[in-house]
């Protein structure tokens, strides 16, 4: 039998978390306005980015798309400090839900996807 890992965030967590952050998102002066432009269906849109969570923490294989293909569609609306405020709300949703250990490993993940995304979304070869 397999010793459960309770330093990793739960599915649980994650369905409290992403709706928790996104409510913040569509608040933000910032961040709001691009997601309210690009988001058609916010429901399916939180099904969607907890099924992502999920396959990125939990290597659950629930989420089926590219968000790199996604945010590159909508490329021209984001700019680099965006990601920081994405961060900022991110670490900030985390602390207030969940348990430390949990919240740091999901602070980290969100680091390292945004730094790729930017990587991806900004820099080119010549």
């Amino acid at each position: 039998m397999a010793i459960e890992d309770d330093t990793l965030p739960t599915e649980a967590d994650l369905a409290l978390v992403v709706p928790a952050f996104y409510q913040k998102i569509r608040r933000d002066p910032l961040l709001g306005p691009v997601f309210e432009a690009a988001v058609d269906d916010w429901n399916h849109h939180l099904e969607r980015l907890v099924a992502f969570w999920s396959s990125v923490i939990l290597s659950s294989g629930r989420y089926k798309g590219n968000p790199v293909a996604v945010h590159g569609a909508i490329e021209p609306k984001i700019t680099p400090e965006m990601f920081g405020r994405w961060l900022e709300l991110w670490d900030q949703t985390t602390t207030e839900l969940l348990l430390p250990a949990r919240a740091e490993v999901l602070r980290q993940k969100a680091r390292m996807i945004a730094e790729s995304l930017q990587l991806s979304l900004y820099f080119r070869l010549a």
